[in-house]
């Protein structure tokens, strides 16, 4: 393989000159780049020759000790700066680092364009490529095999690391650990400085969210410093993705040795190799989720009539037939999908989050006051909550107190994401499950129709308007209603008064009249005079029971029609 010995006797660009890091001057070369813009410190690879007019740390000694310290961090090859351009001489302090660090720093003549010398040494490589490539296939084959022979990821992760002798760690999209491989030459065991437990995080947040948004559509390593206790870990990052979907990430620690220009490419097709078993699994995974949402459909849609197949099936399912169910639906409005145009990509995303809200939601399951099971469909968690049929049956409040703390959860960890959640009630036979499941969702349509402030709703809430809008027509509610406060509504569109809302808040506040102005922030006196008026209108005293009766329920239909 090309050195930088080797560039300083090329004929064809006679003039360049070494100015530091002699000792780095058997560094091989594998590929030349330019660099000229800093993100470019994400991307380095080992063995790889950087030119430059300097043009981005020309006037930052802080980025000229950056730029020297991040290609040699990278087992770079060096760094060749074109002269008279922005340098008449390479600065000093570059000269100093770069002996310090063995990194070659090479002086290029004015003559010589950068596309030139690109040319000119990748000729010279040509024939070290062709043993790369037959390198680059062997690992391949190597990596390839395991699945092949039904190996999975671990024994992947265990031949990565044997290939770039350092300690590997293979992660999920949500940086969860899926599995990793210490190295026997490690002296700095992970388990020193890493929770290593499966299916949670390795990182704290600040380290991953740092990471690139599109490294997936690089697919290149990049490097990073992982701080634990005063101590720095180089790592580099590899992310697991086909296309634009991104299955997790490869981490490497380079506590044994720096990676090499072949260690990547064991990484590029580790990736690859990777990627295609997460799809397996993924398939493998939806199979099992079919069958499993297929049997809770019927289950909630009533239509399991067989006894024995409602016994086998919930058992099988992980449900009890002999416990008390209630049910609660979750609607997720993710607005961080709304500029996605990519309607495949979108129920990509999509799935990802409602599965992550179903782990967060089995998390807090121990506050549910009794067994926990819950699937999820399209933008919908439905949840079902069991117990035994000999304790007390759970109430209104304890519902709607785990839904509060379900919504603060989620609402936490999911930014830019909105819920809504319906609770049915708790019924005593197992077969009945379906009529909670069937409230969980009235109870959400119902307060997404009035376009309520409130985001969690028992049926109980609704149950008037339920039984009204279910057994009595638009037509008659219309009748009833302009029978009953049709005067008043009138007064209200034609005076643009507030009669109607005035009604609402004195049978709120049990026709307190003092309670009922608070609350609508109004003086008393104001409301008394409201009240006054209502009273001339409708020509009554608003003492009789049976006028009352019937105020309050035109105030029902009132919300069904939609008159406000």
């Amino acid at each position: 393989m090309l050195t930088i010995r080797d560039i300083l006797q090329i004929k064809a660009i006679e003039g360049i000159k070494l100015v530091a890091g002699t000792a780095g001057i058997d560094h091989q070369i594998s590929i030349v780049n330019i660099i000229e813009n800093p993100d470019v410190f994400d991307w380095l690879a080992s063995n790889e020759l950087l030119l430059s007019t300097g043009y981005i740390f020309k006037d930052s000694e802080e980025l000229q000790n950056r730029v020297i310290h991040e290609l040699a961090a990278n087992n770079c090859a060096g760094l060749c700066i074109k002269m008279k351009r922005y340098f008449d001489r390479i600065p000093q302090n570059m000269i100093d680092l770069a002996n310090k660090y063995g990194l070659p720093l090479l002086e290029l003549p004015f003559e010589y364009t950068l596309s030139k010398v690109i040319a000119i040494i990748n000729e010279k490589t040509n024939a070290d490529y062709d043993a790369l490539n037959r390198r680059s296939l062997d690992l391949h084959n190597a990596l390839f095999k395991i699945p092949l022979e039904g190996g999975g990821i671990e024994q992947i992760s265990a031949e990565l690391a044997d290939i770039v002798h350092n300690p590997i760690l293979i992660l999920d999209r949500d940086w969860n650990l899926l599995c990793y491989t210490d190295h026997p030459d490690n002296k700095t065991p992970l388990h020193e400085f890493l929770s290593l437990q499966k299916n949670r995080p390795i990182f704290p947040s600040e380290f991953t969210e740092a990471i690139p948004t599109y490294v997936s559509e690089i697919k290149k390593s990049i490097q990073r410093d992982y701080d634990h206790k005063h101590q720095t870990f180089k790592c580099r990052i590899m992310p697991i993705s086909v296309s634009s979907h991104v299955y997790g990430y490869i981490v490497i620690f380079q506590t044994v040795r720096k990676l090499t220009e072949v260690d990547n490419l064991a990484l590029e097709h580790g990736s690859t190799i990777l990627a295609l078993d997460r799809m397996k699994a993924k398939e493998l995974e939806e199979v099992k989720l079919k069958i499993r949402h297929d049997f809770f459909d019927d289950l909630l849609s009533g239509s399991i009539t067989s006894t024995e197949t409602l016994h086998s099936q919930s058992d099988l399912h992980g449900l009890n037939i002999n416990y008390t169910y209630y049910c609660m639906v979750v609607h997720i409005e993710p607005t961080m999908l709304d500029n996605y145009k990519d309607i495949v990509y979108r129920k990509y995303e999509l799935e990802h989050m409602v599965k992550k809200c179903v782990n967060l939601i089995h998390g807090l399951s121990s506050k549910a006051k009794g067994e926990l099971t819950c699937y999820y469909r399209s933008q919908q968690i439905i949840i079902l909550v069991g117990k035994n049929e000999h304790k007390p049956p759970v109430t209104v409040h304890e519902t709607k107190a785990f839904a509060n703390e379900l919504v603060e959860l989620l609402t936490r960890e999911m930014k830019k994401t909105q819920f809504l959640i319906g609770i049915g009630s708790q019924y005593k036979t197992f077969s009945s499950l379906h009529r909670s499941f069937f409230e969980a969702q009235e109870a959400m349509r119902l307060m997404q129709r009035f376009k309520d402030i409130r985001i969690i709703s028992h049926f109980e809430d609704y149950a008037v308007y339920h039984f009204l809008d279910s057994n009595i027509k638009p037509a008659e509610m219309e009748e009833f209603f302009h029978n009953t406060l049709g005067v008043i509504h009138h007064h209200d569109q034609t005076f643009n008064t507030s009669f109607i809302s005035t009604l609402e808040y004195y049978f709120m506040h049990n026709q307190n009249v003092t309670e009922a102005a608070k609350a609508m922030f109004i003086h008393r006196n104001t409301f008394i005079y409201r009240i006054d008026k209502i009273k001339e209108l409708l020509n009554s005293n608003l003492k009789n029971a049976d006028e009352l009766f019937q105020i309050q329920l035109a105030l029902t239909l009132y919300r069904l029609l939609n008159k406000g």
